[in-house]
């Protein structure tokens, strides 16, 4: 039977020397014998052990729980459902790991957009960002109500054209016009937009919103606090109170 002194353990299985004495002081490898002049030598079924700890250990598992496992007498069973667990724990952290690093990108984008930026600038894209997944679902969710009324539109007018008949259009017109009254509304009690001067966060009148020129994510607004007038940045605003 072969016997490996602390460093030859720790040469097979890539870790340091302290690391297999702190094993040992830990009560979860013990050495099975001693030389004569007091080193630790350890069997091939003590490298295995190592092994099988140093490949736990790369899981995640705390070293109470390793210890734990290896005293169990059908250890495999038990180490299958920790496993597991470990699993669930991770996938939960490279998630909210992936959360921060979209945020920190979604920020870096943002403050590429602005000529100079202050605290209250980082503020305002923080403001967006937080609820730009809900500005953004609502948007989908008008344009994917809309298609149908666009290919309906588009029909009728063909008809028109083509063979003269008007009755399609007359129903499509009744279906828009309240169609868009209603969209319009909800998009209007749903959204916010932030003064870029005082960074005030405020909802203008339905007629400036309505009929103001604007972008995508900007409306020529004028601010109920500074009074500026200019484009201001559009957030979600959620339910209007």
């Amino acid at each position: 039977m072969s016997q490996y002194t602390t460093g030859e353990m720790a040469k097979a299985c890539g870790v340091t020397v302290r690391t297999v004495q702190f094993y040992d002081q830990r009560g979860i490898l013990l050495p099975s014998a001693l030389s004569e002049g007091g080193r630790r030598l350890y069997s091939d079924d003590d490298l295995k052990r190592l092994k099988i700890i140093c490949f736990l250990r790369d899981t995640g598992l705390s070293l109470d729980t390793i210890g734990q496992l290896l005293k169990e007498e059908d250890p495999g069973s038990v180490i299958s459902i920790m496993l597991e667990q470990q699993e669930q724990v991770l996938e939960e952290e490279i998630a909210e790991r992936q959360r921060k690093l979209d945020r920190l990108e979604g920020l870096q984008k943002e403050l590429k957009a602005v000529s100079s930026f202050s605290i209250e600038t980082i503020g305002d894209i923080a403001a967006i960002m937080e609820n730009k997944k809900k500005l953004e679902a609502m948007r989908r969710n008008m344009l994917l109500t809309g298609i149908p009324l666009a290919i309906l539109q588009g029909v009728s007018i063909l008809l028109w054209i083509l063979r003269g008949v008007w009755q399609p259009f007359v129903l499509w017109l009744a279906l828009a016009i309240p169609f868009g009254i209603l969209w319009s509304r909800y998009y209007y009690r749903h959204t916010a937009y932030i003064c870029p001067q005082c960074h005030e966060v405020f909802r203008p009148g339905f007629r400036e919103a309505f009929w103001t020129a604007h972008t995508r994510k900007a409306r020529r607004l004028s601010c109920v606090k500074c009074g500026h007038h200019g484009f201001c940045v559009e957030a979600w605003g959620g339910d209007e109170k």
